[in-house]
């Protein structure tokens, strides 16, 4: 999938840092428009987190700035679907959150007091109508929140095929390319030193995922960020127990394209907070305290940092206690899948910002420059939306949405955070 990097371009109009869902849809868009880009990522496409999440295309739960960007994003994946050469399971075969109690319904209250007024069509679930919509309902959940044109993909074929389709239309990806900094002048961007040679632009955008505090931070820009390890597994082929995304006591899980189930633990995620992290403390307490009982703080396994090369791709040893708690919650939270087998783990660092929404913005002061980061394990289903907005903002275009919510400025400016839906 490769572009030769000793065919390192001397200049384009656009460098994109990170190849996951972010920036290869900003490349997509880019592209589109007849904008030269270049792709530059210091591992492979996809190696990190847009590769390894639940593949969730959900509407249902978002934030209410992310929520209409989010229902674009589910006709662009329909779209960028349909142009593809490779099947990549979208399909959209609806969400569902299940409750044991009425408290837990409760939870819920605040995104159906707006949902309705974006035209969603989310329902909440009786007993019954759970019955008639999950095989072998277990007895434990006694009611549901239900969006039913939600989506679902494969994560680790949905970037990678958009990537090859850009390359087979003349967009550069250069994998193992690492931007080592951003070059400036008079506070513009003139391009990226790349470890292979500097490549000329007038516009960078920064997607670099868990590692983009440490590319801004050379740029005088500060991002408040943590990385945060969830493990994943999946199942072999299972009978069928609900065809879409479903979440509850603890456990959530996913009809995947194989006929098996990507299964996670819904309340267990991992910290792990490097030095460079530890400045950021103060601004992630709020985000702390409101998890305390979801996140452990660990040492760090693997060190994020500004050695960029040195740990091309993030790739965490899974938990083999919360694999061992997935399964044991599997079994007894989904009877009918008691014997299915897990075949195989797998975790991934969620780049994490303190009100759990991403940074779609310029990067002021700097003219030229751009980031789309921080969805804080919410990213797959909105990457093609947010691809497309900050595709708009480098071309100067209008954007549709209010981008409030999303400015860099909020970590600075005084202002109170509003934390969204939970990791």
């Amino acid at each position: 999938m490769n572009s030769e990097t000793s065919q390192l371009p001397d200049s384009t109009d656009v460098v994109i840092v990170g190849a996951g869902v972010a920036g290869i849809s900003a490349a997509w868009f880019l592209q589109q428009a007849g904008v030269r880009v270049v792709v530059c990522e210091k591992g492979v496409v996809a190696g990190e987190q847009s590769s390894r999440n639940w593949g969730w295309i959900r509407q249902q739960g978002r934030d209410q700035a992310e929520l209409p960007i989010v229902m674009e994003s589910m006709r662009l994946w329909q779209d960028i679907a349909d142009e593809l050469d490779t099947d990549i399971g979208y399909q959209r075969k609806g969400s569902l959150y299940l409750c044991e109690n009425e408290a837990e319904m409760a939870n819920h209250d605040r995104f159906m007091s707006f949902a309705s007024a974006y035209g969603l069509g989310t329902d909440r679930l009786n007993r019954k109508q759970l019955e008639a919509l999950m095989q072998d309902c277990p007895p434990r959940w006694q009611s549901g929140l239900y969006t039913p044109d939600d989506g679902r993909a494969e994560p680790t074929l949905a970037v990678p095929a958009m990537a090859k389709t850009l390359l087979d239309r003349g967009a550069p990806i250069l994998e193992n390319c690492t931007v080592e900094s951003v070059q400036i002048q008079n506070q513009r961007v003139s391009g990226v030193l790349t470890e292979h040679g500097e490549i000329r632009a007038s516009s960078v955008l920064c997607a670099g995922g868990a590692w983009s505090t440490f590319l801004l931070k050379d740029c005088g820009i500060r991002l408040p960020q943590l990385t945060v390890k969830a493990s994943v597994a999946r199942t072999a082929a299972a009978p069928l127990i609900f065809d879409g995304n479903a979440s509850g006591s603890k456990i959530s899980f996913r009809r995947r394209l194989d006929g098996g189930y990507t299964i996670a633990s819904s309340d267990y995620l991992e910290v792990f907070p490097s030095a460079g992290h530890l400045r950021f403390v103060a601004d992630f307490l709020p985000l702390m305290r409101t998890s305390l009982g979801k996140l452990r703080i660990r040492i760090p396994e693997l060190k994020v940092g500004k050695n960029f090369k040195k740990h091309r791709t993030l790739n965490p040893i899974p938990s083999s206690k919360t694999i061992d708690r997935i399964k044991t919650r599997l079994g007894e939270r989904v009877p009918a899948l008691k014997d299915i087998e897990l075949v195989e783990a797998w975790s991934g660092m969620i780049d994490a910002l303190p009100d759990v929404v991403p940074v779609l913005d310029r990067a002021a002061p700097i003219d030229g420059l751009f980031i789309a980061t921080g969805f804080s394990g919410h990213g797959f289903g909105i990457g093609p939306a947010a691809g497309k907005i900050i595709a708009n903002l480098i071309q100067n275009n209008p954007v549709e949405y209010d981008l409030d919510r999303f400015r860099l400025a909020r970590f600075s400016d005084g202002s109170k955070l509003e934390l969204g839906p939970a990791i």
